[in-house]
């Protein structure tokens, strides 16, 4: 499981899917679910996109 979720396909669905997800929440979901969705999913986005930029530099083993 830890290697599907470190490739770097599944690292880019993570960083855009729930960077727009932020944006679009606090519009979609009123009162403080809203926020607190749009605060969840940018953390999440905020990691992989860290795990992307920390990677970027290393070869692919295969």
């Amino acid at each position: 499981m830890k290697s599907l979720l470190s490739s770097r396909p599944v690292l880019w669905f993570l960083f855009l899917f729930n960077l727009v997800v932020a944006a679009v929440a606090p519009f979609v979901v009123d009162g403080s679910q809203g926020v607190l969705t749009a605060v969840g999913m940018g953390v999440v986005s905020l990691g992989a996109g860290v795990s992307l930029v920390r990677d970027r530099g290393r070869q692919p083993s295969a």
